[in-house]
C-alpha cells in the first residue's frame, strides 16, 4: 500500500484571493519526491466548524494530513485546537517553546504580547517541529495509523521546518515503500495545448508508468513526464525512451527542460556564438530586456536596452526618421526595423531586436487593432520583420509579445552559424 497525504491550507485570506497559496505547490513537490501520493488538497477559512469538517474528511482518506496556517497567536488561529480535539489530546504548555518565543521578542528589543503564549501550547504527546524563523512551532501528532503534521503559514517559516524536521520524519515513514516519483519537464513555445495533444494522443492514451501530462502556462506549454521507481536512476531510465519520442515529434518547439527559461536559453545561444545583443522596445516597456537581464551572467552578452515609448524618443535615441513615422506610423513594420537598426548601431551590437505595437486597452483602430505588434531582428547580414496579433489584457499582450520575440530570436540564433 502506498502512503497517501492530503494538504489542508487554512486561512480566509487564501479563499479571498488576497494571498497566493504557494505552500500547497511546495508541499506537493516535496511529497512526490518522497514517493508519497497526494490525491487531495483543500483550502478552508478560519472557522472552527469548517476546519473540523475538512480535517475529519481528510483523516478518512489519507494516511498523512499536512496543515499550513492557523498556528498564530490570535483568536482566529484554530488549527492546533481542532486537531487536538479530533485526536482527544489536551493542550499543554511546552516550556522550551515558550522560552524560544520570549527570546524571539527579546532579540528584537520588544516585549512579548500575552497572547503569544498560546503558541507554546502543544497537543499532549506531540513531536515538536522547531521554528527557527518565527514564533510558532509546528507539531506532529500520531493517532493510530493516521498522522497530522501542523506547519505555520508563512513560507519562509514553513519551508525550512519541512526540510529540517518533516522530510526526515517522512523518509522514515516511507522506508517500507521505498519508491520515488521523478518528473521531467519539457517546455514548449509556439504550439497550443490542443495541437500538442493531437500530436501526442497515442502516447497519452498508452502510458501508465511513466505518465504524460500537458500543463498550459502563460508563457507556453509544459509537458510533464513522471515515473515511479525505487531510485531516481531507475525512474530516469523509464522516462528516457518516452522523452526521446516526444522530443522527436515536437523538437522545433521545445526550447528547454526542467528549470530552463526561454530568456536563459537565448542567452546561452548568444554566449556560445559570441554575439552581443541590444534591444529597443516600445509597447513592452522594457519587458524583453527585463527577461534577458533576469539571467545571471547576462552582462556577457547583453549591451543595451532602450525603451523608446514616445515618437520623440524613437527619433532622438534610435534615429527613426520623421518621414517613416509620418508615412507608416509608430506601429508599423518600417518603424520596428528602423528601431532595431538604430539600437544596433548605437550599442555596437552584433544583433538587435525591436518591438512596437498597441497593448491597449485603448489606442486601437480598425486598421491597427489592439494587440497588433511588429517585431524586428537585425544583424550584420540579415534583417527581418514580423507581424503578430495578440489578444488579452494589456499585461497579457505585453507578456505574449516578449515571449514571441524571444522565441523568434531563439530560432534565428539556432539557424545562423
Amino acid at each position: 500500500m502506498m502512503i497517501s497525504a492530503e494538504i489542508v491550507s487554512t486561512g480566509t485570506e487564501l479563499l479571498l484571493g488576497q494571498n497566493l497559496n504557494t505552500n500547497a505547490r511546495y508541499l506537493s513537490e516535496r511529497l512526490a519526491s518522497l514517493g508519497i501520493s497526494c490525491y487531495f488538497q483543500t483550502t478552508v477559512g478560519d472557522n472552527q466548524d469548517r476546519i473540523e469538517q475538512v480535517l475529519e474528511i481528510a483523516r478518512g482518506r489519507a494516511d498523512i494530513i499536512i496543515t499550513t496556517g492557523g498556528l498564530g497567536p490570535t483568536m482566529d488561529d484554530l488549527t492546533k485546537e481542532v486537531v487536538a480535539e479530533l485526536c482527544g489530546r489536551s493542550l499543554q504548555l511546552h516550556e522550551p517553546s515558550l522560552h524560544h518565543i520570549e527570546s524571539f521578542f527579546q532579540r528584537r528589543g520588544r516585549s512579548m504580547p500575552e497572547n503569544n503564549k498560546k503558541q507554546a501550547l502543544i497537543p499532549e504527546g506531540a513531536i515538536i517541529i522547531p521554528n527557527h524563523q518565527g514564533t510558532a512551532p509546528g507539531f506532529i501528532v500520531e493517532e493510530g495509523t493516521k498522522t497530522f503534521i501542523l506547519l505555520p503559514g508563512p513560507p519562509n517559516e514553513m519551508e525550512p521546518m519541512f526540510e529540517e524536521t518533516v522530510k526526515p520524519y517522512l523518509s522514515m515513514k516511507t522506508k517500507s515503500d521505498p519508491t520515488i516519483l521523478y518528473s521531467r519537464l519539457l517546455k514548449i513555445v509556439g504550439r497550443g495545448e490542443s495541437v500538442v495533444e493531437d500530436q501526442l494522443r497515442d502516447l497519452l492514451m498508452e502510458q501508465s508508468n511513466p505518465t504524460i501530462a500537458l500543463l498550459a502556462k502563460q508563457e507556453g506549454l509544459h509537458i510533464r513526464l513522471t515515473a515511479r521507481a525505487k531510485t531516481e536512476a531507475e525512474a530516469k531510465e523509464l522516462i528516457k525512451e518516452l522523452e526521446a519520442e516526444v522530443v522527436h515529434r515536437l523538437r522545433p518547439y521545445i526550447f528547454g527542460f526542467d528549470q530552463d527559461t526561454l530568456s536563459g536559453v537565448v542567452g546561452q545561444s548568444l554566449l556560445k556564438k559570441g554575439k552581443k545583443l541590444a534591444i529597443a522596445e516600445s509597447c513592452t516597456g522594457g519587458l524583453i530586456a527585463h527577461e534577458i537581464t533576469n539571467e545571471a551572467g547576462s552582462s556577457a552578452y547583453f549591451l543595451l536596452g532602450v525603451t523608446a515609448y514616445d515618437n520623440s524618443a524613437k527619433k532622438a535615441l534610435l534615429g527613426v526618421e520623421e518621414k517613416t513615422l509620418q508615412s507608416h506610423g509608430a506601429v508599423s513594420a518600417e518603424t520596428a526595423l528602423a528601431m532595431a537598426q538604430g539600437v544596433k548601431k548605437i550599442a555596437g551590437a552584433d544583433i538587435a531586436v525591436a518591438v512596437t505595437g498597441i497593448a491597449g486597452p485603448s489606442g486601437g483602430t480598425k486598421e491597427k487593432p489592439v494587440g497588433l505588434v511588429y517585431g524586428a531582428i537585425a544583424d550584420d547580414a540579415y534583417s527581418e520583420v514580423k507581424e503578430f496579433r495578440f489578444t488579452g489584457t494589456r499585461e497579457i499582450i505585453k507578456e505574449r509579445t516578449a515571449t514571441a520575440v524571444l522565441n523568434w530570436l531563439r530560432f534565428h540564433l539556432n539557424e545562423k552559424p
